[in-house]
């Protein structure tokens, strides 16, 4: 049997955070891991583009990854405030947010346009989290696992594999509303996600990590992070404190 894909307990500070404020939070979530002799799970930060540099050199040591929110699918050019993914790899960064629900919403980014960001992010040696998940109509007109199916097999590029690619489930309609699917509904989409992985991936698919994401917190997180195919969580608002992103993170130490 296939062991357990070792947690991965991931904030997306999205457009927040400035550095005094940055600093001292992810300062104190480092001086917490480094109590820990044996994380059960791996813990990543994803803060804005300005706070890559100083938060890389605040957790030194500690354990905790920094990683982009997003990157552009290509690898240089006349792109006016994109990012490339060999830029955050140069600057420290191991992980890069591709396909999240609000790029796909604010900026039109469809399938393909996330997959090619993931390529680029596993072609610069940046493990990509790619994000799915359905609308508050899709969910209500039965689509959710049609949405998702779709979503995963255009998203996902060809060569990825466990060690490169992560993979987060996030309705759209929990995202930052304060509402979570059911344990079920949770089951049943990260159940259906493992199932079309291991038919395209293999043992790839097997080990690959199922993140998810919506409305996470230290109240829901030991429930969610029980639940069969959940191998971590992709966090929001409740990442931006040591104090709420603590407790969450505790769920798989």
């Amino acid at each position: 049997m296939a062991a357990t894909p070792r947690p991965l307990i991931a904030g997306n500070w999205k457009m927040n955070g400035l550095k005094s404020a940055g600093l001292r939070e992810v300062k104190k979530l480092a001086t917490r891991m480094d109590k820990v002799s044996k994380p059960g799970c791996d813990v990543l930060i994803c803060p804005p583009a300005t706070l890559l540099a100083p938060l890389r050199d605040a957790v030194k040591g500690s354990g905790i990854a920094i990683g982009g929110q997003d990157c552009h699918g290509n690898a240089a050019g006349a792109h006016t405030g994109d990012i490339a993914a060999a830029m955050l790899k140069d600057i420290g960064c191991g992980y890069v947010i591709v396909g999240h629900s609000e790029r796909r919403a604010d900026y039109g980014e469809n399938d393909r346009m996330v997959r090619a960001k993931a390529v680029a992010a596993h072609g610069a040696g940046l493990r990509a989290i790619i994000c799915v998940g359905e609308t508050a109509a899709e969910r209500k007109n039965g689509e959710t696992l049609k949405i998702i199916g779709k979503q995963l097999t255009d998203s996902l590029p060809k060569n990825s594999t466990a060690k490169n690619t992560i993979i987060a489930y996030e309705p759209v309609w929990a995202i930052g509303t304060g509402l979570t699917p059911t344990v079920d509904d949770v089951k049943e989409v990260h159940a259906y996600l493992r199932s079309r992985l291991r038919r395209r991936l293999k043992a790839d698919g097997v080990a690959m990590r199922l993140l998810y994401g919506g409305s996470v917190k230290g109240s829901n997180a030991a429930e969610l992070m029980a639940v069969d195919n959940v191998n971590g969580a992709l966090v929001g608002g409740a990442s931006l404190t040591a104090a709420d992103f603590w407790p969450i993170v505790e769920t798989c130490l």
